[in-house]
């Protein structure tokens, strides 16, 4: 009898520990990561009840909750319009919640295992509970500036303080109003949300960091200039053949480029005047140099195929390795599956201008409670170091020359008085049903200045710049002078 009575409390005392170790990983371990599950709905009916957050850009809110009559107590307001869509999101009863709303949600709504002797003492007080703010890396006059130059075109554009990380603008195009979908009003937000559904421009993608991402063109070449000056397989002043067409090996394709031409009227053409006048056949021929995966590795290491987060997700940038020397030639200009965001895209340009370190890109600077502490402080990261000083300050000085040269391609992204690095690109897409062209996609990155790097941006424009330019706009002008007039917004403050 003793002996059973031994193995009854042992089997309850095992089952007390088991059970006191799953209680203790639900409340403390796991607890926020099963109130931030989608399929918690108490969690997200009792968020809609707290006075909500505000989400900060300069000290300003972009984002703030409001008392209301209703059952639901609050509602959120976002003054700003459609101008911080990309970095905000919404925050919708009836359509969830998206960017920084989402990934910041634990923190907005007060429910953060870091803010729960905040809800006790506001409970022992009588207070209402109350989320804390988020304080963004946002740069308004910046941000203001990339919006109003985009204006009227689908794409998005990207601004990062190279020495930190910090997002300073971050604009997709065509924005939306978040405040269509985040009254309380069930009928109203659903009728909003399928019109901006159904809308052909897709103002809900974040082009930024997500959406189906674009073709680099060109500006692809900057990572191909990276392996080969990295690794010593050619200089700046390294010369290639310079003929009007090249036979892509194994193919019956014909690469050209853009001018139609050969790169100047030389025999021979520098790496470094192929860069300024953004020639295709060079730098296909010093791809194909290189071992296959060179190229694709270079683009890893600036942050291609990397899962990053800002906190908001970004969508990988895809640089897969070329099966054979055709695909090798076709990647090397951006072409073929290499694709990108254009904050990814920022990254490549603010590595080079950090002296070869890439920052990691972050859009949160601080979290506050509603007593105006700072709860929590985010700090520089360094992402990776996929070049030496020494390269980026080659990369630097051919980027310099492509805005500063008359005949570059970069030309009109020139500053009086500043140096300027930067590199255009143009995409192709492909055929339509018919057999035409589709519009190409345009780009621009660059920095400024050359020798005090204070912002690094990257533009990209759909569709040629869309019907206002017949389709057909050029990356030369439309994306180089967005990226210039965000420059100046930086510099002239």
């Amino acid at each position: 009898m003793n002996r059973q009575l031994k193995a009854l409390t042992r089997t309850v005392f095992g089952m007390f520990l088991v059970l006191f170790f799953a209680v203790t990983m639900i409340q403390f371990v796991s607890a926020d990561e099963l109130r931030a599950n989608e399929y918690n709905q108490r969690t997200a009916k009792n968020s809609y009840r707290i006075e909500r957050g505000s989400i900060l850009v300069g000290g300003d809110p972009v984002a703030y909750s409001t008392p209301t009559a209703d059952e639901y107590r609050f509602t959120r307001q976002y003054p700003a319009g459609a101008l911080y869509s990309a970095v905000t999101g919404y925050y919708s009863r009836q359509q969830g919640m998206t960017e920084l709303e989402s990934v910041m949600n634990q923190d907005l709504s007060g429910l953060a295992n870091t803010q729960f002797f905040s809800r006790i003492a506001r409970t022992l007080t009588g207070e209402a509970p109350q989320g804390s703010s988020i304080e963004t890396t946002i740069d308004p006059v910046l941000q203001q500036a990339a919006a109003e130059a985009m204006a009227g075109f689908e794409g998005a554009a990207v601004a990062i303080e190279p020495a930190t990380g910090r997002v300073l603008a971050l604009v997709s195009t065509p924005g939306f109003d978040p405040a269509l979908l985040s009254s309380n009003d069930d009928a109203e937000i659903i009728a909003n949300y399928r019109a901006l559904e159904a809308d052909p421009a897709q103002p809900l993608v974040n082009r930024a960091i997500a959406g189906d991402l674009y073709h680099p063109g060109s500006t692809y070449k900057l990572l191909v200039a990276a392996a080969a000056l990295e690794s010593g397989t050619a200089t700046p002043e390294s010369e290639y053949a310079n003929p009007a067409t090249l036979q892509l090996p194994q193919s019956t394709a014909v690469m050209q480029n853009a001018s139609r031409t050969t790169c100047g009227g030389g025999e021979t053409v520098s790496l470094t005047q192929a860069l300024i006048l953004s020639c295709n056949i060079p730098f296909a021929e010093l791809g194909m140099s290189m071992d296959r995966d060179a190229v694709p590795d270079m683009a890893r290491a600036f942050g291609f195929e990397q899962e990053i987060e800002i906190p908001l997700i970004v969508t990988p940038s895809t640089a897969p390795i070329p099966q054979d020397q055709a695909q090798v030639a076709l990647s090397s200009i951006g072409q073929l599956d290499v694709r990108a965001t254009p904050l990814q895209m920022a990254m490549v340009s603010a590595g080079i201008a950090n002296d070869g370190v890439v920052m990691t890109p972050r859009l949160v600077d601080r979290v506050i409670t509603p007593d105006l502490r700072t709860e929590r402080e985010y700090e520089d990261e360094e992402f990776s170091r996929p070049i030496s000083s020494a390269t980026a300050a080659s990369l630097t000085s051919m980027m310099e020359q492509v805005v500063s040269d008359p005949a570059g391609t970069g030309y009109l992204a020139s500053i009086p008085g500043v140096r300027v690095a930067g590199k255009t690109g143009t995409a192709e897409n492909g055929m339509d049903a018919s057999g035409a062209l589709r519009p190409f996609t345009l780009w621009y990155t660059g920095f400024a200045p050359v020798d005090n790097p204070q912002v690094a941006v990257a533009v990209v424009i759909a569709n040629g710049g869309g019907e206002a330019y017949e389709y057909q706009g050029s990356s030369y002008e439309l994306p180089t002078r967005v990226g210039k007039l965000m420059m100046e917004a930086v510099l002239n403050q």
